[in-house]
């Protein structure tokens, strides 16, 4: 067996990115793209003015204030480009045989790699992720043409920010974003792939049912189980001839809309990749080391079903959970409080089951007021994914599932949108919009990085009224997201969602899983051979 991390990620929104090599069979694990790189363009700017040209007083101007405060003109003025995992693009597409998907996150990426030449891996992925990760696609081309149109054809100077003498005038902030701490990122960054290549990749798939088994050349069985994060995330089972491995993705257990994590499926292997550090309260040792390996004994005569259904129990309490509501209550709260005094609401999380969540409970919220306020779902997909919400209730948790058999909508989108209290529109210039507009509003529209789609309009717009509201996700440089839109009179609130395990219960979801051996790696940290030897020797007990 060979294990290597491409990628320790980023997050929700970029999650790990592995290569594991196991009974002969290269298996990539996730391919996703890190979309926060974006904040180092320019939206597209209130006048033709805004662009500043690479010439030789505009390379004096940015060495003069290179160092000093970080401005809106700072920022690269081009058509952008998108940010892969690193080290993936040194790989031959050819020699990886299987793909496994683990979110629609995880799959933003796969087009890049569908379109080479020869590229002949099997991608398994869920049917409910595979659905969403296809409409996540196709809006972002939709979204990225906008730009497209307005910077119009590539010429000679498209890519002067890639150049040399472009990078050196950025300043420090930017440079590292591109090249990254060592400067070896430049390869990694790429034009968007079009929506044939999207159509491509989606017919390159095979998506599985719930806990459905694929088997691959006779050898490799293959599983997903529920990971709890969102509507069809998962973890995988791999079992080879030699040993059984688990692949534990950013995870969640209890969750306010998706199907609970599932450890059961999880049990009785022999390893536990665990990569996730990005979203933990882990120690400083953690943070420092390359490598975190526990070895984990077999169950003592206390450590009986009994015990183990116990531990299951408290894995699958409620308080996450309840603490996620609580959040959204509070974030209704402050989206009352705003409209209350006149002002509008944008809301570019793209989290989908968030998402989902705050309709509902601001829509309640609002109905019980006197306010006749309106709410505006705008992107190019919303009607498609509003739709399929609607019908996977095998990746919605127990709650959502006994709604479906009671005869009622899974969420309450559909009753509010045949209600007219939800407004859904493709885009922000649609005339269906413009005839219907009023304020003040409550919009969800994309995109999280502030560089593409609606919010963007939307956030030039508002960013001068003080009665206003963004509500954004914790994680990404707020700071040089909003930095195209300052001075900002707007309020900001920044929201932290769940999406990784917590430090505190890891152990014991150890002591459910009862694995030989548990590995959790680092960025660029390789373990090989069948006895798992490196910088450290370790071994399957």
């Amino acid at each position: 067996m060979k294990f290597t991390c491409l990628s320790k990620g980023g997050g929700f929104h970029f999650p790990p990115c592995h290569m594991l090599s196991v009974s002969g069979f290269r298996i990539l694990l996730d391919c996703p793209l890190d979309l926060s790189s974006l904040a180092i363009f320019s939206p597209v700017p209130i006048a033709l003015e805004a662009h500043e040209s690479l010439d030789t007083d505009s390379v004096v101007r940015k060495k003069q204030k290179i160092e000093k405060t970080l401005d809106a003109n700072d920022l690269v003025f081009a058509e952008p480009w998108y940010k892969t995992v690193k080290s993936l693009h040194l790989w031959d597409a050819s020699f990886i045989d299987v793909i496994l998907i683990s979110s629609p996150m995880g799959m933003l990426g796969l087009p890049f790699l569908t379109r080479t030449k020869d590229f002949s891996a099997k991608i398994y992925v869920t049917e409910a992720a595979a659905r969403i990760g296809q409409l996540m696609m196709e809006d972002l081309v939709s979204m990225h043409m906008e730009l497209r149109q307005f910077y119009g054809p590539e010429d000679s100077a498209f890519l002067q920010w890639m150049r040399w003498e472009g990078l050196e005038v950025l300043p420090s902030e930017l440079k590292k974003i591109i090249l990254g701490t060592d400067c070896e990122e430049l390869g990694a960054w790429m034009p968007l792939y079009s929506a044939v290549d999207v159509k491509d990749c989606m017919r390159k798939v095979q998506t599985l049912k719930y806990a459905e088994e694929a088997c691959y050349n006779g050898t490799l069985v293959i599983k997903a189980f529920s990971s709890g994060l969102e509507i069809g995330t998962c973890n995988w089972t791999i079992n080879g001839p030699k040993r059984n491995i688990a692949y534990i993705s950013s995870s969640i257990f209890v969750s306010t809309h998706a199907m609970d994590f599932n450890f059961l499926g999880l049990q009785g292997n022999d390893l536990i990749i665990f990569s996730d550090f990005s979203t933990l309260d882990t120690t400083e040792n953690m943070e420092n080391d390359n490598t975190y390996c526990d070895p984990v004994t077999s169950s003592n005569a206390s450590d009986d079903l009994y015990n183990l259904e116990e531990i299951a129990a408290s894995l699958l309490k409620d308080d996450e959970s309840m603490e996620e509501m609580e959040k959204l209550a509070f974030i209704c709260t402050c989206a009352f409080d705003s409209v209350r005094a006149g002002g509008s609401v944008l809301v570019p999380i793209d989290r989908l089951g968030i998402v989902l969540c705050l309709l509902e409970q601001m829509s309640l919220l609002l109905e019980s007021s006197s306010l006749k306020v309106p709410i505006y779902i705008i992107s190019s997909v919303a009607e498609e994914l509003l739709a399929f919400t609607n019908i996977i209730p095998e990746w919605l948790c127990k709650q959502r599932q006994e709604k479906l058999f009671s005869g009622e909508p899974l969420f309450a989108h559909v009753k509010l949108i045949k209600e007219r209290k939800i407004h859904v529109f493709p885009a922000v210039h649609s005339v269906q919009l413009l005839t219907n507009w009023q304020e003040p509003c409550v919009v969800f529209c994309p995109h999280w990085s502030l560089r593409l789609g609606p919010v963007v309009h939307l956030l030039r717009y508002w960013c001068s009224d003080p009665n206003s509201l963004l509500i954004l996700e914790s994680g990404d440089d707020a700071n040089l997201a909003l930095l195209p839109f300052k001075p900002m009179a707007m309020k900001v609130l920044q929201c932290s969602f769940l999406s990784g395990i917590s430090l505190q219960k890891v152990q014991p979801l150890l002591k459910a899983l009862q694995p030989k051996l548990l590995l959790t790696v680092s960025e660029g940290f390789e373990v090989q051979d069948p006895n798992f030897r490196s910088k450290h020797d370790y071994s399957l007990l």
